[in-house]
């Protein structure tokens, strides 16, 4: 089992995420090799709330062009995290 830490790299503050707290859920951008119960344990560990559902989703980089020179950007996977009723966020406060 990995550290809570090393599973949510950070969470994610977007236009769309934050319409979505109105209904409870949270997004993040987790690393690339974990599954929905690393998920689920490292988001209960870290901010003391209980899981309801875990949905992910993985971006894939974008093409890129700097003059004559091509490139790649990174894929990247997030996780949209249910809480259950009266659970928040603390690091989300204020962003509703």
């Amino acid at each position: 089992m990995r550290a809570p830490e090393d599973v949510i790299l950070q969470p994610m503050v977007t236009e769309k995420s934050t319409s979505l707290m109105a209904e409870n859920k949270y997004t993040f951008l987790v690393a690339a090799g974990v599954n929905k119960i690393e998920i689920k344990h490292a988001i209960e560990k870290l901010f003391n709330v209980k899981v309801l559902k875990v949905n992910t989703l993985v971006d894939r980089g974008k093409m890129r062009r700097v003059g004559r020179f091509q490139g790649r950007q990174s894929d990247r996977k997030k996780a949209i995290v249910t809480l259950r009723p009266g659970d928040k966020i603390k690091v989300f406060e204020g962003l509703e």
